[in-house]
């Protein structure tokens, strides 16, 4: 292939082959989108299964709630992270890219949401304590429940993790040496 062909955009009719050929299945074969989504599924089922072991109760909320144990977008984001280093390199700028991006979202998750949340209880308990005669009584409750712990997070990014790795083992990355 000469380096003209290489430069020049691709042709309408190229364009249309791709979208004409283009398959919900061929997404499976994405190992990075493949880990996150895993990662994410797995750590809001292992929610369901905390909640039951430590309230004895099935909480099927807990399958789509933040907060909780593991942290589920901690095992998004470095799950991708991880894919992403694995399949494109740990030295490429989209390993980079995807490596901050998990930075940013761990770091809100224990940092920002945590107060927030926190904040969220202390409110709720002085509505809890107006008068029934108070305009704000009747206020309908804040979620309290929005952000993790440290050891929360942690536990995410270690599911994550590892789902990558085995998810880039089935998918044979990194077997290139």
């Amino acid at each position: 292939m000469g380096e003209a062909s290489v430069l020049a955009p691709p042709s309408a009719s190229s364009a249309a082959a791709d979208a004409s050929s283009f398959s919900y299945l061929a997404m499976l074969g994405n190992c990075p989108l493949v880990a996150a989504v895993l990662a994410g599924a797995i750590a809001q089922f292992i929610k369901v299964l905390t909640t039951w072991y430590k309230e004895n109760r099935w909480d099927a909320k807990q399958l789509v709630g933040s907060g909780g144990m593991p942290s589920s977008h901690s095992a998004t984001v470095v799950g991708l992270a991880v894919a992403v280093g694995l399949q494109e390199g740990f030295g490429s700028s989209l390993f980079a890219t995807a490596a901050i991006f998990a930075s940013v979202v761990m770091y809100d998750a224990f940092g920002v949401r945590l107060h927030a949340g926190k904040q969220a209880e202390v409110l709720n308990q002085i509505v809890y304590e107006l008068p029934s005669e108070h305009p704000l009584a009747e206020t309908r409750p804040l979620r309290e429940l929005l952000g993790h712990t440290p050891t929360q997070v942690f536990a995410g990014g270690v599911l994550g993790f590892a789902v990558a790795t085995f998810t880039a083992m089935i998918a044979g990355l990194g077997n290139s040496g």
